[in-house]
């Protein structure tokens, strides 16, 4: 048997966040199952990822990408979604009436309909290897089993093209922890020299974002997730480089503890006074957006 999440942590992973608070739209979430493999299906059913036209034999005009995928609030996808298509959201949307967005949009979504349903869940930020046979910037859902403890779940696989186009061998709502590694594992890998820096990132080739800078940037925004603070993925602030060459040795030795804490069995008190207490690491009122679509801007996040 896993150990009992403490009331106090059960109950910070059941409520809503400012990020996945259905707000008016609320009552879209009524009927809805309390099953977290159910909700996975229902948010594969509601977007598509912005890279997935393809697979799905539909073009995505880039207003849409650019109108959807930088949406940092659940009630500001839902409203898109509901304003495209009024059926309830067990209804699976006509890829043209899809929120367009990131593996972060279908692990919030996913995460606002299990903490709906009274399910501890938080979002999970590091590098997946199943889309490549590199270490792919990507995020999941981390949600409670009550037998099993804390899983990963990658709500993008339970749609079976995404699977099979991927060759998913494992399932999507039990991600093995050697195929998903969080930030705090990913900078541990590295700093430890078991793992090559220029592996993990965001492996576009045209420009490509990889290295130590980007996998410490994964610490970041995966702490600030287990506290709640659900970022876009290219929001930044506070400690950090923008290249390996610029990262110095003192700065990078602050993300190792928060590594520590992070990797692993989370401590919820412990990664709870880490952000409280890190100012180089906690989310300000006001953020830098390096979005590719909208960016750079500086944006004020919802108190």
């Amino acid at each position: 048997m896993p150990a009992q999440l403490s009331p106090d942590e059960s109950a910070f992973y059941r409520a809503q966040s400012v990020f996945s608070d259905p707000g008016a739209l609320a009552g879209r979430y009524a009927g809805l199952p309390a099953d977290p493999a159910a909700l996975a299906r229902i948010v594969r059913g509601l977007l598509i990822h912005r890279a997935e036209g393809g697979l799905f034999g539909h073009t995505i005009a880039d207003d849409r990408m650019r109108d959807d995928a930088e949406t940092r609030y659940v009630d500001d996808i839902l409203r898109l979604l509901v304003d495209r298509d009024g059926a309830p959201l067990t209804a699976e949307r006509a890829p043209g009436d899809r929120f367009v967005g990131v593996c972060r949009d279908f692990s919030l979504l996913h995460c606002s309909l299990l903490r709906h349903a009274g399910i501890p869940a938080r979002l999970r930020i590091g590098f997946a290897t199943y889309f490549s046979a590199r270490h792919d910037d990507h995020v999941v859902t981390e949600y409670w089993d009550a037998e099993h403890g804390w899983r990963f779940a990658d709500a993008q696989l339970t749609d079976p093209r995404a699977a099979t186009a991927h060759a998913i061998d494992f399932a999507p709502m039990d991600v093995p922890r050697d195929r998903f590694l969080v930030g705090g594992d990913a900078w541990r890998a590295i700093r430890s020299g078991k793992a090559d820096a220029a592996d993990f990132g965001h492996h576009d080739e045209k420009v490509p974002l990889v290295g130590a800078w980007f996998a410490a940037g994964s610490v970041r925004l995966d702490l600030a997730a287990l506290n709640g603070v659900e970022t876009l993925l290219w929001d930044v602030w506070g400690i950090g480089a923008d290249s390996d060459e610029d990262f110095a040795e003192d700065v990078r030795a602050e993300f190792d503890p928060i590594a520590e804490l992070t990797a692993g069995e989370v401590p919820f008190d412990a990664v709870r006074a880490a952000y409280a207490e890190n100012e180089g690491l906690r989310a300000p009122r006001t953020v830098l957006s390096l979005a590719p679509f909208n960016g750079p801007a500086e944006v004020v996040l919802r108190g």
